[in-house]
């Protein structure tokens, strides 16, 4: 029974491969070869498995079944011919070469066993020859590298063709069997730093997606050897150690998402003990003053990158659990770092800020409470162990490591402040002699004062001390820090006028001063980015706005500093922060009337709108932006490098440039000043609102703008996309609206264009808007599609059979909407100039066509008109019997009409057309002229 069941399903297996079916086929094959013991079938039925294998490129297991058939039947052609197959897609030449040369002398005259033979050893010869030319460079690249007699730009070349032999898999794997690794450990011997470095980085190349290898090279360079040269002051070196340790990381974590074959893929490494052990020599360097600031820095981005979960999903979290157990007290001691305290690490300007997102990352990547609270204690415990009355350095880092926790996880940082006798420290310590300590606290306050109840806290409390500080200090830093203390304590309430913080007018000083510091070129660049951060926090306050767009100085001093200062991105984020304060731009909730009744019923504290926070405001301040020139301030700092210009920066550009883009009016300067041609990035790179905002201020500009002049060279097509995104039901109205408008005017432009909106497969968004209740938006489409019918592409759609869309064309025809009746007629004129089965098929889609005609033959519009009677014509022209069908109609009597009236100026094209349908009509035979 289960032998003929076996048989039965190798003819079904048979069928489905004959239909193309191979999943099915190999699933049939694989049930059979479970009930057989025959060896005749057994062997058929992998050979069979074979040819699947091959059809699924399952090369790996189509070489196996093949040679399972051939160790039942050695002289088995069929099988040794797939096996040669296989073998050949997966690179074993060699092998390959061996099995068709059996076929062939199976079955000599087999062409297609001859010319496998004859390809195979010219491929063979080839890689042969590739083989040895590159042992013998790889050789002879070592050679210049270890003489220390060679000429500089020989070692050079070396080096570098050295790196690019790394980077590739076969170069890799013939430096690799070459004795390679012990030559590189030469080079690192030499401690050149050019050779040093050209080690690493052929290294780093031949560790990428391969686990053996990066086992190997781990094990043979050793952890402590690569945290050492990543601990050197040079930026570069330290920089390729750290491209080298992720790409070991990445290859023993399985992040590299190669697939490996053969012998790699039978390696079974156990990889977490090197994974653990790298982790360790990392929160090692963290605390080590040996490490230099660059090295530390590189030490903390390697932690930041492997450590936390990339996806929530993952339930393993044990390499955080890990890092907090063992490295947590670590990070805390790099965050808690005084620059001016003689006991500190080496730092970058960086280092601090990185150990924060460090910290944040762990926090997030914690599954449950016990966890939170496991990790809050440790921070707990750190902090309250650094108190001490009778040493002032050790209360001074702790208020720091407060402060830098605030930075990073932030219910975290609010949790410790309620700490006892953290807050009162803080408070003490802005009241100290010692500058250090006045630093400290001063910006531990600021980061303290994000949450309103805290901020309400040091109002109480330490505002009077901040003010003292700004007035007695002579420590330019710290009396620029004090005063974003207390701007940012000023703007606690945001914009709701009704939770002023300080007394009226202060928040208006506290703005001239940072005006006054960001118009003196004579201070240096880092303490005038404070005065802008201060005014990012200030101009919150619709007074502070106002007064700060009206001098024109400081603007265009905030500018000049934006386009100088591409390099650092606290100066580009603060600079955007407070452009959209300025022009109101940021996201503004929804006040419902009933609930606002509501909150004053219940005596709940409402929102209020300050007066210069309405709209004839910020349309004043706009202008004024505008005049000082903000637009190629705004195009300049689009262009600084990606690492500098973060996405949350981008976003705030984009809801400035559509702020400013609002007037149509406008629109011409900002196009002028390079608008247009920085939208493009920020609408196709950052965060989503980002995108949606850049995109709707192209429309804005593409929809009035000549395109040639708003976007010049190949730039233009790259505005396409942007505006198809904006085609979607989860946009508003208002962006639909505009995006079809700036369509349809690129669409106007050339073929090229219409091309390119085509294939961006905008044509189905824009089919749905002319099915839309809207008057303006179903308006904008059908105007759209007349454009687009133009197009080859788009004209092939409407021939196509088993659409409506000549349908719907036809119907708009008939709308009682001037506009929409001018597009489609425009549309259907075009259309059936340009093919005459559309002439034809137009008068099958619906009954009423012929009404509808003639109701456009008698248009009030002109341009209806005329666009129906060249219609008319167009169908006049495609076929007799349809010309004598409009014969017998109303339609020559409305045609005799027309034609017969005296062609003035605005007329001449319509009576001309009519004049053109009834020569047409005489063409036929149909009408006579009269005597």
């Amino acid at each position: 029974m289960a032998e003929a069941e076996a048989v039965q399903l190798k003819e079904e297996g048979n069928r489905h491969f004959q239909l193309q079916d191979y999943k099915a086929a190999t699933k049939s094959y694989s049930q059979a070869l479970k009930l057989t013991k025959d060896k005749a079938l057994l062997a058929t039925l992998y050979r069979n498995r074979a040819a699947c294998g091959l059809k699924t490129e399952s090369y790996v297991q189509a070489a196996s079944d093949a040679s399972r058939a051939i160790d039942i039947n050695s002289s088995d052609i069929k099988a040794l011919y797939r096996r040669c197959q296989a073998l050949e897609h997966l690179g074993k030449l060699d092998q390959a070469f061996k099995d068709v040369q059996r076929c062939a002398t199976l079955e000599p005259r087999n062409q297609n066993f001859q010319e496998t033979l004859r390809r195979l050893n010219t491929s063979i010869q080839e890689k042969l020859r590739v083989q040895f030319s590159t042992n013998s460079r790889v050789q002879k690249m070592f050679e210049i590298l270890l003489d220390e007699n060679s000429e500089a730009d020989k070692l050079e070349k070396a080096a570098n063709n050295l790196i690019v032999l790394g980077r590739e898999e076969a170069g890799a794997q013939m430096i690799f069997q070459n004795n390679g690794v012990g030559l590189l450990l030469q080079l690192m011997d030499t401690k050149r730093p050019e050779l040093v470095l050209a080690a690493v980085r052929t290294l780093s190349g031949m560790c990428s997606g391969h686990r053996a290898r990066a086992t190997v090279i781990l094990h043979a360079v050793r952890v402590d050897r690569i945290c050492g040269l990543m601990a050197v002051e040079n930026e570069e070196m330290s920089l390729a150690v750290c491209n080298l340790l992720q790409a070991i990381i990445d290859s023993l974590s399985g992040e590299d998402k190669r697939e490996h074959r053969g012998k790699d893929e039978a390696l079974v490494l156990d990889t977490k003990k090197d994974l653990k052990q790298i982790t360790s020599h990392l929160l090692d360097m963290l605390v080590s003053k040996k490490v230099s600031g660059q090295g530390r820095d590189q030490a903390l981005n390697l932690l930041n990158k492997n450590v936390p979960r990339k996806d929530l999903a993952i339930h393993d979290n044990s390499r955080t659990i890990y890092v907090v157990d063992n490295g947590l007290r670590k990070i805390l001691k790099v965050v808690g770092q005084v620059p001016d305290l003689p006991s500190c690490l080496p730092l970058t300007d960086n280092t601090r800020m990185l150990a924060s997102i460090l910290i944040n990352k762990l926090y997030d990547d914690l599954r449950c409470d016990p966890e939170r609270d496991h990790f809050r204690k440790i921070c707990e415990e750190y902090i309250t162990g650094k108190f001490d009355p009778q040493d002032m350095d050790k209360n001074v880092i702790a208020i720091q490591t407060v402060s830098g926790i605030l930075q990073g996880p932030f219910d975290l940082g609010n949790q410790l402040l309620g700490l006892k006798g953290v807050m009162e420290l803080m408070v003490a310590l802005c009241g100290s002699e010692r500058e250090v300590d006045q630093l400290v606290a001063v910006e531990a306050l600021i980061h303290a004062s994000t949450k309103l109840n805290r901020a309400t806290f040091i109002i109480t409390n330490g505002v009077s001390l901040l003010k003292d500080i700004y007035k007695t200090t002579k420590n330019e830093k710290i009396k620029i820090c004090t005063l974003v203390g207390l701007c940012k304590l000023g703007s606690a309430g945001g914009t709701d006028y009704g939770l002023r913080q300080f007394a009226e007018g202060s928040t208006e000083k506290l703005a001239k001063q940072c005006r006054k510091w960001l118009c003196n070129a004579s201070i240096d660049t880092r303490t005038r980015r404070w005065a802008v951060e201060g005014l990012a926090y200030l101009t919150l306050d619709a007074d502070v706005k106002d007064d700060f767009v009206q001098d024109i100085p400081a603007l265009q001093a905030m500018f000049e500093l934006a386009k100088a200062s591409t390099a650092d991105k606290t100066i580009l984020y603060s600079v955007a922060t407070t452009l959209v304060n300025c022009t109101n731009s940021y996201d503004v909730k929804e006040v419902i009337p009933e609930l606002v009744q509501l909150a004053k019923f219940s005596k709940q504290h409402v929102p209020e709108e300050h007066p210069k926070d309405k709209k004839d405001f910020i349309d004043m301040r706009v202008k004024r932006l505008l005049k000082a020139g903000v637009t190629s301030a705004l195009a300049c700092m689009v262009k600084a490098d990606s690492a500098i210009l973060t996405d949350q920066t981008k976003e705030l550009l984009a809801r400035v440039f559509l702020a400013l883009c609002d007037n149509p009016k406008d629109r011409g300067t900002i196009v002028a000043q390079g608008g247009g041609k920085a939208l493009i990035p920020l609408a196709l790179e950052g965060t989503d609102v980002g995108k949606v905002k850049a995109a709707h201020a192209l429309a804005k500009i593409a929809a009035v703008s000549n395109p040639d002049i708003a976007f010049p060279g190949e730039r233009v097509y790259e505005v396409v996309r942007p505006l198809v995104s904006l085609l979607d039901t989860q946009r508003d109205g208002l962006q639909n609206y505009e995006a079809l408008l700036g369509l349809t005017n690129l669409s106007g432009r050339s073929d090229k264009l219409r091309q390119k909106i085509f294939k961006e497969r905008a044509l189905p968004d824009i089919e749905n808007y002319m099915f839309e209740n809207h008057d303006q938006l179903r308006q904008a489409a059908t105007e759209c599609m007349c454009n687009m019918v133009v197009n080859k592409e788009v004209q092939e759609r409407f021939l196509a059979d088993g659409n409506d869309r000549l349908k719907l064309v036809v119907l708009l025809c008939g709308e009682d909407d001037d506009k929409v009746q001018n597009a489609a007629a425009g549309a259907l004129a075009m259309l059936t100039a340009a093919h005459k089965k559309l002439c034809l098929k137009m008068t099958q889609v619906t009954t009423q066509w012929l009404e509808i005609l003639q109701r456009l033959c008698l248009h009030d519009r002109l341009s209806v008109q005329h666009r129906g009677l060249v219609i008319a014509y167009n169908l006049l022209a495609a076929d007799a019997e349809l010309a004598k069908k409009l014969v017998e109609s109303e339609l020559l009597e409305i045609l005799t009409v027309v034609g017969k009236q005296e062609p003035d100026e605005k007329k001449a094209a319509v009576v001309q057309t009519a004049r053109e349908c009834l020569i047409k009509c005489m063409d036929y035979g149909f009408i006579k002229p009269v005597s």
